[in-house]
């Protein structure tokens, strides 16, 4: 062999060197570069200026500007991602995906919670697993993957009673029981509620009892209990009266007056109407007035006032048009075609 040729395995250890080691470096030198300390002012300045955009972006989601929200809590996440602040990214997380959902765009809300939940998960953050598992269960229920939703949720509920967390408790019990309804499972939906109304009571939670109280509302009238649908909707009406939840008592009232609708109690689901308006007047929703134009005018129509009923689909149309709500709009008045058509029926029959 010449001198000065090396063997082939020399070759390949010193093109390694050479790739990965472009210069010379010493162990102690590499040891002292990773023990170095971080500069803490970069990281305090980093921090500072990621919270202003996290409060910014806040502030911008409760004007109703998300998308504004979503460019300054991204911002912020990578700030937060340059200091490897883990618990911060979670929380960017969480907000994005508030944004994201406000905004329409489910999947990019869908991978950020997932995001969200990793990360919990990395840190052991047991409470930001719970949540985040929640958050990822009511979206796939938006969504229609019920199935997927039940397993999320039902993982939820598992980790909540090892931890003996009541809020999550009361929180994926609740949940539980919206994606087992949608599966059909009616009679064990209202047990997940009721179960869930335990822990929810437990912590004094008023608005979250008016929420799971109208969930079992709902669950008591597809199982057609009408003395359970009452019930529920009334106490959910006084919890959400108590908590200054206008949409819960929106909600309970709705559900209270097709109940008593069913079974021809009249009188009392026009009392309910009457007070759903002035709750829409005061709250200044040109949308829930002509909802509650267009509750009058269906239960009129089931009463059999059909000028009545005509009148609220008019005054409904007429809100629909000023709302710019199109799609509202043609089934308004297609209704008060087929009105049109029972009127001249009746009309006929009394000739």
């Amino acid at each position: 062999m010449k001198r000065g040729c090396l063997l082939p395995g020399a070759n390949y250890i010193l093109l390694l060197v050479i790739l990965l080691y472009p210069f010379a470096a010493s162990a102690g030198d590499i040891t002292e570069q990773l023990h170095q300390p971080v500069d803490r002012s970069i990281v305090r300045e980093t921090t500072t200026e990621a919270d202003e955009l996290q409060q910014q972006g806040e502030q911008q989601y409760q004007q109703g500007r998300s998308d504004k929200a979503v460019e300054s809590w991204l911002k912020a996440l990578e700030l937060y991602h340059s200091i490897g602040d883990l618990k911060a990214q979670g929380l960017i997380y969480d907000a994005l995906s508030r944004g994201y959902v406000q905004m329409g765009l489910y999947k990019e809300a869908e991978d950020a919670m997932r995001r969200r939940l990793a990360i919990a998960r990395d840190i052991k953050d047991f409470q930001g697993q719970i949540f985040g598992l929640n958050n990822i269960g009511s979206l796939l229920l938006r969504k229609g993957e019920n199935k997927a939703a039940f397993q999320t949720l039902t993982e939820a509920v598992e980790i909540a009673t090892q931890l003996k967390n009541i809020e999550g408790q009361g929180l994926s019990l609740n949940s539980l029981g919206l994606a087992t309804a949608r599966l059909g499972e009616y009679n064990k939906a209202i047990k997940l509620y009721e179960k869930a109304l335990t822990y929810r009571r437990q912590l004094n939670d008023v608005l979250g009892q008016a929420n799971t109280l109208n969930n079992l509302g709902d669950a008591y009238s597809a199982a057609n209990d009408y003395q359970g649908t009452i019930g529920a909707y009334g106490e959910a009406l006084g919890m959400a009266k108590i908590a200054g939840d206008r949409a819960n008592q929106l909600r309970a009232i709705d559900g209270l007056v097709i109940a008593h609708g069913s079974v021809g109690r009249y009188e009392r689901a026009l009392d309910l109407l009457e007070k759903r308006l002035t709750l829409a007047k005061e709250i200044n929703s040109r949308r829930e007035e002509l909802k509650s134009f267009e509750a009058y005018a269906q239960l009129y129509e089931q009463i059999g006032d059909l000028p009545t009923a005509r009148n609220f689909y008019e005054r409904a149309v007429i809100l629909a048009r000023n709302l710019d709500e199109n799609k509202l709009e043609v089934q308004l008045l297609d209704k008060m075609r087929q009105l049109q058509r029972k009127v001249a029926t009746s009309s006929k029959k009394k000739r």
